[in-house]
């Protein structure tokens, strides 16, 4: 089958149909600096945290686990949502990388957040025991010993400690209604937490929405109603106050998409895998080592679709072929610079106009991701500098897994659909 090469040009993705729930995505972070080049440098300081979290492996304890926090600094990305009824309304971090949804809850002295979500002020807030499954998943507090013949003494709820980036928190499981959008979902199981010990400023201010994989993530949790698929479109860094979207269930999915099957990881199975075949700069092809991008469940090698990393990373010997032809293509006569995480930063003055070559992203099932030019490269609006926007894995990581991170994935809708074990990309304005 021919490829499909995604254009560069912005074109709006054709929708069949009203989405099921379409919610409002917002940055999570102000940008520190009005410049892009500075701002983005400044988001990725701790994505190395988030690789770590990424790229190492399940405990083998033969119990499947919920991750609930990925990295060290809150998700980039939050949607609106609510809790209880009457609901109260949250912000939840976006994380397509954790699979158990968690809000900040009253009463607790040390969460970050200034508002809470209350319990007593819902009328079906109900705690979950310590036998439920979802326990068991989050590996939760085990049950006390008890009379088998005592029917009577209820069982304690669930209780759970989990950490998150440099602080830990302790909450219990427990269900409500979510409230998506237009949609109200009853019985929805998420953490409560009660107290958290550590630094908070890289806690999610509110929550998080787990939207990975596993059993207590969203599709897992609410059966067909959204048919295992929810995409999402995340605004540029170039402005805080843009936003974009993020839309649950089959219907209003762009009918342009390119659809790559979806792999997984028994070890990591809330990631979203796909196979990358190859780089190309420009029409040229990225010469990699053979297997550079094969995917291998006993070790993590492949490349993963996360919506928490800021900058993209290649494993070594990918980054270092990329950047390699992206020179070459440049040529820029004072050489380059680094810059924070960047390695490949040069001045535009002279390069001449449209010097810099596109990057596409080649993957199984005939998908060609060609990136855009603001994807790419990054300016800074104060000096006649860019950079090439992507980054070798840092070397304290398993070096074998490829990030492709929310930069670059701006401005695309990114469909995830769970379903059919498939992930669709599809050129869209988002802001």
């Amino acid at each position: 089958m021919a490829a499909t090469t995604i254009p560069l040009l912005l074109i709006l993705a054709v929708a069949t149909a009203a989405a099921a729930a379409d919610l409002s995505v917002y940055h999570n972070v102000h940008p520190p600096s009005t410049s892009p080049l500075e701002s983005i440098i400044a988001l990725a300081r701790d994505d190395d945290a988030r690789l770590l979290f990424l790229s190492s492996k399940a405990a083998s304890s033969g119990v499947t686990s919920a991750p609930v926090a990925s990295g060290q600094t809150p998700p980039s990305y939050v949607v609106r949502a609510g809790l209880g009824n009457p609901a109260q309304p949250v912000l939840l971090a976006l994380d397509t990388s954790a699979d158990a949804t968690w809000a900040h809850c009253s009463p607790c002295g040390t969460c970050p957040a200034t508002s809470l979500f209350v319990p007593a002020n819902s009328t079906s807030y109900a705690p979950l025991p310590c036998s439920s499954t979802m326990c068991t998943v989050l590996q939760g507090q085990p049950c006390p010993s008890q009379d088998p013949y005592d029917s009577t003494t209820p069982l304690p709820s669930c209780a759970f400690t989990k950490p998150f980036a440099d602080a830990s928190f302790e909450a219990s499981l427990a269900s409500d209604w979510l409230h998506l959008g237009k949609d109200a979902i009853p019985n929805y199981a998420f953490g409560c937490v009660g107290s958290v010990s550590g630094p908070t400023s890289n806690l999610p201010r509110q929550g998080l929405l787990g939207l990975g994989r596993g059993p207590m993530a969203l599709l897992s949790q609410v059966g067909n109603m959204y048919s295992g698929v929810f995409s999402y479109c995340l605004p540029s860094y170039k402005s805080y106050y843009f936003s974009g979207s993020l839309r649950l269930g089959a219907a209003g999915q762009p009918t342009r998409a390119r659809y790559t099957p979806m792999l997984r990881n028994p070890h990591r199975s809330s990631l979203y895998y796909v196979n990358v075949t190859g780089l190309s700069v420009g029409r040229s092809p990225v010469k990699v080592p053979a297997g550079s991008f094969a995917f291998d469940p006993s070790t993590g090698a492949g490349t993963v679709i996360d919506s928490g990393t800021v900058i993209t990373r290649w494993t070594a010997p990918v980054y270092a072929a990329l950047r390699e032809e992206f020179r070459r293509h440049v040529a820029a006569p004072s050489g380059y610079t680094s810059l924070g995480a960047f390695d490949t930063c040069f001045n535009t003055d002279e390069v001449a106009a449209g010097g810099a070559p596109a990057v596409t992203v080649h993957m199984d099932g005939g998908v060609d991701l060609a990136l855009p030019m603001e994807n790419t490269l990054i300016h800074s609006s104060a000096t006649p500098l860019a950079c090439l926007a992507m980054a070798e894995a840092p070397q304290n990581v398993n070096a074998v897994v490829n990030v492709v991170a929310n930069l670059q994935q701006q401005n695309v809708r990114v469909v995830f659909d769970v379903a059919n074990s498939r992930v669709g990309f599809a050129r869209e304005s988002c802001n």
